[in-house]
């Protein structure tokens, strides 16, 4: 898993584009009118910097945030507490996720499940967050898919400039759907530039294997869409929505044991 070490102190401004308060109001909107799911305790699952996080807080959300990045978390916490927002952050790989207690909903946007490259590691991911999940509780979540693998991301090289970075961003396509990713950060040092390197991998998984692992956690598929849809996503779709409910508790389960 990548430490984005460097890669945090630029990250919103080199992805102001994910448009968070729209993302923030989908997730609301789709669980409660379209599954009449109050969110209740809410857990932001890879929150990055937290810029998402501090959405759905400021929307009423109980929410609270999970990383794996020290330096996201970093700025994360002094994000919110610039705007007076008391917002737990935690320190947390998805696979060893391990709360203080139960959660009703979970969500886990902008591709952070592509981060895990081994079938194992994301199933037990799932595992961890059904463990802590009560009976009907949501878990939401977005993957980028095999077609922005194969015709977007494939082999490209893209550029993204702000005044304060200049962040060249390569893929590689593997042959397993794994796209290895190598970023070079040069970071503007008065007259001269400072390169900062950072390397990861995503890997596009069929939904069909999204779904078994869903089951096979307690969870049942009650949806799976197009990006900011209620409606099935396109062949040309670049991300995906799957919005899951689980059926039982963890005591129930243990008693059916």
């Amino acid at each position: 898993m990548p430490s984005y070490q460097m890669f945090a102190d630029f990250y919103d401004s080199l992805t102001d584009n994910v448009q968070y308060k729209k993302r923030a109001e989908y997730i609301v909107n789709i669980l409660n009118k379209k599954f009449n799911h109050n969110m209740g305790i809410t857990l932001d699952l890879a929150c990055g910097t937290g810029t998402l996080t501090i959405l759905l807080k400021e929307m009423g959300i109980d929410v609270y945030g999970i990383d794996a990045s020290q330096d996201m978390l970093s700025v994360a916490f002094q994000k919110s507490m610039a705007q007076g927002l008391n917002i737990l952050f935690l320190c947390q790989k998805m696979q060893s996720l391990d709360l203080y207690g139960t959660i009703d909903t979970c969500v886990c946007t902008l591709d952070s499940l592509n981060h895990i490259t081994d079938e194992t590691t994301f199933k037990k991911a799932i595992e961890r967050v059904s463990f802590f999940m009560t009976k009907d509780g949501y878990f939401l979540f977005d993957l980028n898919t095999r077609y922005k693998h194969r015709n977007v991301l494939e082999n490209n090289t893209f550029v993204y400039e702000t005044d304060d970075v200049y962040c060249v961003w390569q893929n590689t396509l593997q042959s397993n759907d794994i796209v290895d990713i190598d970023l070079d950060l040069f970071v503007k040092n008065g007259d001269s530039y400072q390169r900062h390197s950072e390397s990861f991998s995503e890997r596009a998984y069929s939904l069909d294997f999204v779904r078994s692992a869903l089951n096979e956690y307690g969870f049942v598929v009650e949806g799976i869409f197009g990006e900011f849809s209620d409606e099935p996503p396109k062949e040309d779709e670049e991300r995906v929505i799957v919005v899951a409910r689980k059926l039982y508790t963890q005591t129930e389960k243990n008693e059916n044991m």
